[in-house]
Parts: structure tokens; C-alpha cells; sequence
């Protein structure tokens, strides 16, 4: 904090410390600093950054000086060349652009989970370019652009500056003739106009037709007129909730119906989770039974998809929920990761139009109704709001090291769904697991009389759940997201990658075999012992398979030893 004063009057001003990403200052090597130098370091460090901004208006006015001075002339001065000159002690290059430098922009139209796309998506980033992605699963009003400039929605489409290039067919045909480098020079060479398709633009959405939910007409009235208020239950102080005699008697005045009638309203309301019993004891009843808001909720502030209000419009359905998560998570994951997406740039995410586009999504999970999903439907729709939690999870709270803030992490980050909380780890344990114990648990499965987690939980264990699930970690899968069409041949798929990848290791001579310490910590899943390395001979390559064969075998001799690696914690960013 530093004092100033202006006529008299005084004034704090805050200092703000540097971002704790950024190298902070260190003396020279072999300089000892005393203490006073320490204490002024922030104050050195505050002058250093007001020289900087002070020398801005003087380093561009110098530069303009140089483009205009005949001594230093742009043709007399090869790429290498450089302009150098010092002002107030700060050293500065400026080097020319060449003429050939590249000045247009690239576009391209794609698809998520599209092999041609990310094929036109890897050759452009190995190549340098910078170029904009216009993702029609995301922008689905930008479909209707594809197909007037190109007379079709096929993608990948490709366009330098406005003029429409062609699909990957095209880019194929013009790197294998070696006329690439040529033709690029000649499509960039000029700036690019106003014709040519425009970036995707941050915080605009699309209408999508969705409207206010039937039932809010009535909702309105029940928040303005109910006595909401702690009472006493079960020797319990319950707070913020209403009787159903009060929601009852408060339809008839409103609607001048009957009770039948207004018993039937509350019912469809509690259906629709605008309001549940205290304890999911019913669905609605008239009497002295308590209910309260989905808004009042004791969980709804540790859930990160409440913006202080729940989300009123009609529920979407919930198959179209789980193609738009689908879609926008995949696209997100293509952008900003590796190419084996090992690798996730959580800044990146942060930063982009496509994540702000997921946390609107996230919102529409508030009252989706999930009992109307498949089996498979269900199974990739949890594997992928798990991992895009996670997600969501490092970008607005990260990760500390230690048990304690581990356990955090997996239980207090919540989301409203279907009008009931989900943590990662009620995702993992009672709805992908049906509600079944871990041995290294950090608590007991979460499960409430009355909620829905009961009725979504898979009844059959399947222990390919746990290669589809992404935890952020290096030792943890990679990060997917499943189709419900093909969710068991993913799974299946995600298991092979997890032990090629480093998830089995077999040392032959010495008889032991490596496992992933994700298997120890869900035991029950698994079989145990030569029926576990037996289960996984169907997910290794041959080499491993072999080398498992020879050590199950009758002739292998002796018994088979299984350690388990030690976790890496650390993010995969």
C-alpha cells in the first residue's frame, strides 16, 4: 500500500503484487542483497514498469522515424537485418517485416470429432500458421455461411484471405506437388478484406428458440406469496422451506380451482425440480410435508453451474444436451491440447469463446430431466460431464498437493443436475459405479433418500469406466469424450491406450508385474491376481500379451508379483 496526497486529502493506493506465474527478480550471480534492498525491491520493481510505459510513446515515435529516415531504407536491408537503437537505457531491435511476409488469413470450416478436420488442423499448426476455426458443431449458425460460399456443408473447407481454397483433398494435392510454399505466398499476399469468413466473435449467441418453462406463470406467484421460513422437523431445524398445504391453498386463490388441481400443479412442479421435499421423502402432497426452492438448496452454493439464479426456460431435452456437450467439449479438447491430448493448455480454455460457450450449456443441466436417457446415453453423457468437470474444476479452483485438498477437490466441486448435486466423485462412485465402495475412498459414496442417483446408477460394475475417466492428472487417462453409439468400443479403445501408454509395465526376469495404481484403488472392479493380468492380456499389445503368457503359463514357474506405480499428481497441462 502506498500514501498519497492530493490537496490535503489522502489516499491509499494499492500496489498490485506481479502475477505469481512471472519469474520474480533475482540479483546477479555471486551479489549479496542486503536487507534495506529488500524491502525496496517492490518499490524498484513499480519504477521499473512506469519506466517502461513512460519510454512507450518514445520507442513508437522512434520506430515511425526509422520507416520515414532514407538512411535506413527497407531495401537496403536483407531479413536478417536489424535497426538498433537505446533510449533511457533500454536496448531496442526492430526488425523490418519482409514484402514476403505473409499478411492474409487463413480460415477453415470443421466439425467435431472429424478426421479430415483435424488432419487440415494438424498440417496448419506444423506449419505455422495462424488460423481461425470456425467449428459449425459449435457456430451452428455459421452452417449457413459454409454452404453460400461453397454450395455445400461438407467439411473440412478451407479459405485464404476470401477466396474458397478447397477441402483436404486439395490441400493434399497442392503439398505433394510442391507448389505449396509458392501458392500460399500468392493467396496471403495482399491484407485481408471484409469478404473473407470473420473469426469466431467472443460473447455473441445464437438464438435458439428455447422459451420459459409453462409452469414459471405459477412459480412466480409461489416465491412472491409462500412464508418461507427455518421450521422444525424431526427434531431438526429445516431451513428455508414451505409446507404443501401452503403451495395448495395458495394455487386455489390464485387459479380459483380445486385441490385436486393444485395438487396436481404441485406435482408437476416438483417433476420438473422447481421445488423438493426436504428430505425426497415424495415427489408433492398436500399437508404438513416441507419442501423447499431448488434455489435454496444447502448444496446450490458449491455448485458451479448456479450464477445466482436457476435457469427457468423449458428443460432442453436431455439427449440434445448430451450431443451439444458432446460436441463443444470435443471441440475444446481438439483446439487447446496436444495432439494425443495428453496435454491440456487450461488457459487457453479460459480464455476461449467455445469454453464460455460450455459454462452457458452447463447451466441448461440445472432441471434436465436425466431418466430420459438410455443406457448408453447415460453412460457417455456421465463420462463426459466427469471429464468435463474436471475441466471446469483446474480452471476455477486448481489443484493443491496433499490428501486434504485432493478429497476437496473431488467432493466439493459440484454441479446441479437433473435438480440434484453431482461431485466428481458421486459421478465416478454412485452413478458409473452403482453406488459401490471404494477400498481407499476418501469418504463413503454420497448417497440422499429420494434423489436420483438410485435410479441412474449402473447396476452392472464395468471396469472400463475408469480408462474414460480423466482426473487432470499426468498418471491419469488421457482426456475423451464418447458418442452413446459407440461408448463401449471407446471404453474398450481408452483401455488400450491407458496400458500402452505406460499404464503396465512387465519385468520378465525378476517375474513382477507394474500396474497402474488406479486398478489398486478400485480393486473391487477388477479381478484380482493372474485373473486381473488374464482381463488385461485383452487390452495390451502383443509384445506385452506375450510377455503375460509366458508368465501366467504352466511353464513360467512360480507365482506372479503385482506393484502397483507410484500416482503423479501433477497437471497435465
Amino acid at each position: 500500500m502506498k500514501e498519497t496526497s492530493n490537496n490535503g486529502q489522502y489516499s491509499l493506493e494499492k500496489t498490485l503484487p506481479p502475477h505469481p506465474h512471472l519469474p520474480k527478480l533475482e540479483p546477479p550471480r555471486g551479489t549479496r542483497v542486503s536487507s534495506e534492498e529488500a524491502t525496496h525491491q517492490s518499490s524498484f520493481t513499480v519504477d521499473m514498469m512506469k519506466l517502461i510505459r513512460q519510454s512507450g510513446n518514445a520507442i513508437s515515435k522512434r520506430i515511425s522515424i526509422l520507416h520515414e529516415n532514407d538512411d535506413v531504407s527497407k531495401n537496403d536491408l536483407d531479413e536478417s537485418d536489424v535497426a538498433e537503437f537505446e533510449i533511457s537505457g533500454v536496448k531496442v531491435l526492430v526488425k523490418l517485416k519482409s514484402e514476403e511476409e505473409i499478411r492474409g488469413r487463413v480460415a477453415f470450416f470443421s466439425r467435431s470429432n472429424c478426421r479430415d478436420s483435424t488432419a487440415v488442423r494438424s498440417f496448419l499448426r506444423e506449419r505455422g500458421f495462424d488460423f481461425s476455426e470456425i467449428n459449425i458443431d459449435v457456430y451452428a449458425h455459421r452452417e449457413r455461411e459454409l454452404v453460400e460460399r461453397t454450395g455445400s456443408s461438407q467439411v473440412p473447407q478451407i479459405f485464404f484471405n476470401e477466396k474458397h481454397f478447397g477441402g483436404l483433398m486439395a490441400l493434399n494435392w497442392l503439398r505433394n506437388s510442391g507448389e505449396f510454399d509458392r501458392r500460399i505466398k500468392e493467396l496471403l499476399a495482399e491484407k485481408c478484406c471484409g469478404d473473407a469468413p470473420a473469426p469466431v466473435m467472443y460473447g455473441f449467441d445464437e438464438d435458439e428458440g428455447g422459451g420459459v418453462d409453462e409452469m414459471m406463470s405459477f412459480v412466480r406467484v409461489l416465491r412472491q406469496k409462500l412464508p418461507i421460513k427455518d421450521r422444525l422437523m424431526k427434531m431438526k431445524i429445516v431451513k428455508n422451506c414451505f409446507s404443501g398445504a401452503e403451495v395448495v391453498e395458495i394455487l386455489i386463490h390464485h387459479l380459483d380451482c380445486g385441490r385436486k388441481q393444485a395438487v396436481e400443479i404441485g406435482k408437476k412442479l416438483a417433476k420438473k425440480h422447481f421445488i423438493h421435499h426436504v428430505f425426497g421423502e415424495n415427489d408433492f402432497e398436500d399437508g404438513n410435508h416441507y419442501y423447499r426452492f431448488l434455489e435454496h438448496e444447502p448444496f446450490i452454493s458449491n455448485c458451479y453451474n448456479f450464477r445466482g439464479s436457476t435457469n427457468d426456460m423449458e428443460p432442453q431435452d436431455a439427449v440434445m444436451v448430451g450431443q451439444k456437450l458432446f460436441k463443444i467439449m470435443t471441440a475444446i479438447l481438439e483446439s487447446y491440447s496436444s495432439e494425443d491430448h495428453s496435454r491440456v493448455d487450461y488457459m487457453r480454455i479460459n480464455q476461449s469463446e467455445e469454453f464460455r460457450r460450455y459454462l452457458n450449456l452447463a447451466q441448461d443441466l440445472q432441471r434436465l430431466n436425466l431418466l430420459e436417457l438410455s443406457t448408453n446415453e447415460k453412460l457417455a453423457f456421465f463420462l463426459n460431464l466427469y471429464n468435463a468437470m474436471v475441466i471446469h474444476a483446474l480452471i476455477r479452483i486448481g489443484r493443491s498437493d496433499g490428501m486434504i485438498a485432493r478429497r476437496s477437490f473431488f467432493t466439493d466441486f459440484q454441479y446441479v443436475v437433473g435438480g440434484y448435486s453431482y461431485s466428481l466423485n458421486s459421478i465416478r462412485n454412485n452413478i458409473l459405479r452403482g453406488g459401490h465402495r471404494q477400498s481407499y475412498a476418501f469418504i463413503k459414496p454420497f448417497m440422499r433418500g429420494g434423489n436420483t442417483h438410485h435410479k441412474l446408477g449402473h447396476s452392472k460394475l464395468n471396469p472400463l469406466v475408469h480408462f474414460g475417466l480423466c482426473d487432470g492428472t499426468k498418471s491419469s487417462p488421457v482426456v475423451r469424450f464418447f458418442t452413446p453409439q459407440g461408448v463401449e468400443a471407446e471404453l474398450k479403445q481408452a483401455a488400450r491406450e491407458f496400458f500402452r501408454n505406460g499404464g503396465i509395465d512387465v519385468v520378465l526376469d525378476k517375474r513382477v508385474v507394474h500396474l497402474s495404481r488406479i486398478i489398486k484403488w478400485y480393486k473391487e472392479d477388477f479381478s484380482e491376481g493372474k485373473k486381473l493380468l488374464k482381463w488385461i492380456m485383452s487390452y495390451v499389445d502383443a509384445n506385452k500379451a506375450g510377455l503375460l503368457t509366458h508368465l501366467l503359463g504352466e511353464d513360467g514357474g512360480g507365482s506372479v508379483h503385482i506393484v502397483y506405480q507410484d500416482y503423479d499428481w501433477s497437471i497435465n497441462s
